[in-house]
């Protein structure tokens, strides 16, 4: 992400924003995958954690995501390590509201770390959403009450945010 775009928390609240190369597919159900990696960009703000997601039901104004963030991975404060992975649906359920509203239930500890390469699947359907890294069998995170509700269409995002250098491979969107 070009630093002129990064967050400035002495301007703004820090939050969720829609910084994503769209990819326009016509997405409902079905599943999501893609290996990715980030790391911090030279000269980084201390907020950023390398944050780097998967948006879907894209539909110009609205969309959902999952997306981690890999410095909290391996971040030696275990209440930041819960948050190395973030539910989040833009532009009214951002991260800061979901954390308020319902402490643990969008987020959750995930063995990832910046510059390493973390296969994701994401399997929507209806009002959920279940998070699988790394071809494991069991879900790191399940969303049961996706935000923006069951018809929901849109494209998939390729989604960062401030002080990123993220690297996407191997994307397959398989709808349902």
């Amino acid at each position: 992400m070009p630093r002129e775009h990064w967050q400035d928390p002495a301007k703004d609240k820090l939050a969720d924003r829609d910084f994503m190369a769209w990819l326009p597919v016509d997405f409902h159900d079905g599943v999501i995958e893609a290996e990715m990696k980030a790391d911090l960009a030279p000269g980084a703000p201390d907020f950023a954690r390398g944050f780097v997601g998967l948006a879907f039901r894209y539909d110009g104004a609205r969309f959902e995501s999952i997306y981690l963030r890999p410095t909290n991975g391996v971040a030696q404060d275990q209440v930041r390590r819960n948050h190395a992975v973030q539910y989040a649906a833009f532009p009214d359920w951002r991260f800061d509201r979901l954390r308020r509203e319902s402490p643990e239930r969008y987020e959750t500890a995930a063995d990832i770390a910046p510059g390493r390469w973390v296969h994701v699947r994401i399997e929507v359907s209806g009002v959920r959403a279940v998070l699988y890294l790394d071809h494991r069998t069991s879900p790191v995170l399940i969303v049961n009450d996706l935000k923006l509700g069951p018809d929901q269409r849109g494209g998939v995002g390729l989604w960062v945010e401030t002080a990123t250098i993220a690297h996407f491979r191997n994307i397959r969107i398989t709808p349902r």
